[in-house]
């Protein structure tokens, strides 16, 4: 879509709202050094403060964001797991068939050790830095920002609010869009997010196109956060898990070998894994994943 295509069609705020609902309401190769991804900066008490403009899909993108889901945790090993789960493509993950597997057995340890390796969600959209105290030399840059659940809800919120008198701001619009105030607080050692709030709607730029054609010329492919070819396959993830874990994964193995009565082997087929209900994995709400693993390899 060109920019002149954008200012034609626009992305109308039913259309955002309902490809989040389908979604669930809510990948990437890792690259921790990749200067795209915008962080913000805070201080000493963990407080910190910036502006952002979120900003439309890009040509050939269909949604502004993009979501998906990784793992971390620490196994008895010592060894760390942080890596993108397979459920982002819509593929089986090593690491979530152990999660339903010790989810299901009706004891309460295997059901706490799910919790501790279950799914975390990401979101990445495109943002303009308006304003970043911590470090002003970002400011104008195009980034990637990357969230969790609660930011996103926010957005939300905006797209679809809860009372009459509100009326619908597309966040990401460049003409009716508003700036977010992102506001960080440490609240029992995680990043908590719940001051952050949009501004009033205005064009971004006071609508100056000739600004607003380099913007968006200038955004960034979320698709290769959701390309399988930047994933490890199945394989890969559970040689890697089992490794963490020791190789002790006894409820995840994927056969038994026995004998028979004539001492000829038999393979007993893998368990099948039962389903488990986002709510059900979700029953502690995460304000920011990579503050939680921030947090646990300050622990370890």
């Amino acid at each position: 879509m060109s920019f002149e295509n954008l200012k034609r069609n626009r992305d109308q705020i039913s259309k955002l709202v309902q490809a989040a609902e389908q979604a669930g309401g809510s990948t990437e190769q890792k690259n921790y050094g990749d200067d795209r991804i915008w962080k913000p900066t805070v201080d000493k008490a963990g407080n910190g403060y910036a502006v952002l403009r979120f900003l439309p899909a890009a040509e050939g993108q269909e949604l502004p964001w993009v979501r998906y889901w990784d793992h971390g945790f620490k196994g008895p090993t010592g060894l760390w797991y942080i890596e993108n789960s397979l459920t982002s493509i819509g593929q089986p993950d090593p690491v979530g068939e152990l999660n339903s597997r010790l989810w299901n057995s009706g004891i309460d340890e295997d059901k706490e050790t799910a919790r501790k390796q279950k799914r975390r969600l990401h979101y990445v959209v495109n943002a303009l830095v308006v304003q970043d105290p911590g470090n002003p030399a970002n400011e104008g840059k195009v980034v990637l920002y990357k969230f969790g659940k609660k930011i996103f809800e926010k957005i939300m919120d905006v797209m679809q609010p809860s009372f009459a008198d509100e009326t619908p701001v597309n966040p990401f619009d460049f003409w009716d869009g508003a700036d977010f105030k992102l506001k960080i607080r440490n609240v029992e050692g995680y990043r908590n997010y719940d001051k952050s709030e949009f501004a009033s709607p205005s064009a971004l730029h006071d609508g100056d196109e000739s600004r607003l054609e380099t913007i968006y010329n200038g955004l960034h492919n979320l698709g290769e956060f959701t390309d399988p070819k930047n994933y490890k396959s199945y394989d890969e993830l559970k040689a890697k898990m089992m490794r963490v874990l020791g190789e002790q994964v006894e409820m995840g193995a994927p056969k038994v070998t026995q004998m028979n009565q004539v001492n000829e082997p038999v393979s007993t087929p893998e368990p099948q894994a039962v389903p488990v209900t986002a709510s059900e994995m979700n029953t502690q709400d995460d304000d920011d994943t990579m503050s939680y693993f921030a947090k646990l390899a300050n622990e370890g």
